[in-house]
């Protein structure tokens, strides 16, 4: 087990945060600008961990989670995991529990048991809750109450419940051990008003990431004329996002082949940079892209993320369930 981490700062948070399936740490940062500590992760991919470690300071934990042993973890109030989506994706080949990336729903459960968290937070994407005629979400729900909690699940697409215009449906499961915990919580309500697209594009940007001397450029040249949008160059032909918005973005994305998101700027048509991608996931320019990765592992970890506004909303009316059952 490789373990990287430095003398957490005692914030004297009352809830504890445990991360699962980490990534760079977006869920991490929406629960911890709402309020809670997080006080542990744990992740496969060595260069998320990387990533992770430069933005946090408490314990990383880079090791498959089937090593690892949840009665060794500090004490977890509010577990959270935004498991592999692959195996239930449309975009991917929806095998779901056929898939070892959709058993590994069970290693959670593992966890729950273990820790006996007052809360369970996953996410997911949207194709989950229709997955195998909605057999998929069946099996999730049963083990989630055989393990002693209350369940509350919504579909929230990022551009309706934050000001980021991305358009990106993800599956959000909240689960309760306490009945009055389960009675106080709601979901945010939509704001509908996402920023402008420009509010996100950088004003300068290094020559490689313009597509000026691809094959393709002719008819991206004719195609893509509106910089106050996302467009996709999706193999053959240009999609434009005419509401304005960003497309779901991909752990793939910027790398060549399909659904590449393209701009136009100021200077001329260019792909999305990964600090671009990192602002349209939510996550603030302070937070640190490690410039020693490769450009792919930066985009990846860009894809496979969270939008972190959402889950700050989510995990604020949390914070407010739970105070309200405290008597706080």
């Amino acid at each position: 087990m490789t373990i990287s981490s430095t003398k957490s700062k005692n914030t004297k948070q009352k809830f504890q945060v445990g991360e699962l399936f980490a990534g760079v740490g977006g869920i991490g940062l929406g629960f911890k600008d709402a309020g809670f500590d997080v006080v542990w992760a744990n992740e496969i991919d060595a260069n998320a961990c990387q990533t992770y470690s430069k933005n946090f300071s408490h314990l990383v934990i880079n090791e498959d989670m089937q090593k690892v042993d949840p009665a060794k973890l500090p004490k977890t109030d509010i577990l959270t995991g935004g498991f592999p989506c692959q195996a239930f994706s449309v975009a991917g080949y929806r095998k779901g529990f056929k898939d070892d990336r959709g058993n590994l729903f069970f290693d959670i459960i593992r966890f729950i048991k273990a820790l006996k968290p007052r809360v369970v937070f996953l996410e997911n994407v949207k194709n989950l809750a229709a997955h195998d005629h909605g057999n998929t979400f069946k099996i999730i729900q049963k083990e989630l109450q055989d393990a002693g909690y209350m369940i509350k699940a919504q579909v929230l697409n990022t551009a309706q419940y934050s000001e980021v215009p991305q358009n990106r449906e993800r599956i959000y499961i909240v689960c309760f051990k306490k009945k009055k915990d389960y009675e106080n919580f709601k979901f945010p309500k939509k704001i509908d008003n996402p920023r402008p697209i420009t509010d996100f594009i950088e004003k300068t940007v290094d020559d490689k990431f313009y597509y000026t001397h691809t094959k393709y450029y002719p008819e991206l040249k004719r195609e893509i004329t509106n910089p106050k949008t996302v467009y996709q160059w999706r193999r053959q032909y240009v999609r434009e996002n005419k509401s304005n918005l960003c497309p779901t973005l991909t752990a793939n994305m910027g790398m060549g082949g399909h659904n590449v998101p393209l701009v136009k700027d100021n200077k001329d048509i260019r792909k999305l940079t990964p600090r671009e991608c990192a602002r349209f996931q939510g996550f603030p320019d302070s937070f640190i892209l490690p410039n020693d990765l490769p450009m792919s592992a930066l985009y990846k970890q860009m894809g496979n993320s969270v939008s972190v506004p959402v889950i700050k909303a989510i995990a604020k009316n949390i914070l407010v369930a739970l105070k309200a059952t405290d008597g706080e």
